[in-house]
């Protein structure tokens, strides 16, 4: 099943306006899994349950802290 969702592109506080639709396929026990967060409200839908995900694989995979290093524009805390 694919499902659309927002990936953000950062760009200050006129966030919204940078969103730009993709279409991801997922299978049926993760979109479970996310309707139930929802469902709890962990999240307040599933596209922001999304951009928490993958805002976090691109920290962790992306982004090392060292000393002195600035932090790219593509990470928003």
């Amino acid at each position: 099943m694919a499902i659309s969702i927002l990936a953000i592109v950062y760009g200050g506080f006129n966030m919204a306006r940078n969103m730009r639709i993709i279409s991801v396929q997922l299978p049926q026990n993760l979109i479970n899994a996310l309707d139930i967060l929802v469902k709890r409200g962990v999240y307040p839908n599933r596209s922001e349950a999304i951009r928490v995900a993958i805002r976090d694989l691109v920290r962790r995979e992306l982004y090392q802290t060292e000393i002195g290093e600035e932090k790219p524009d593509y990470i928003v805390d």
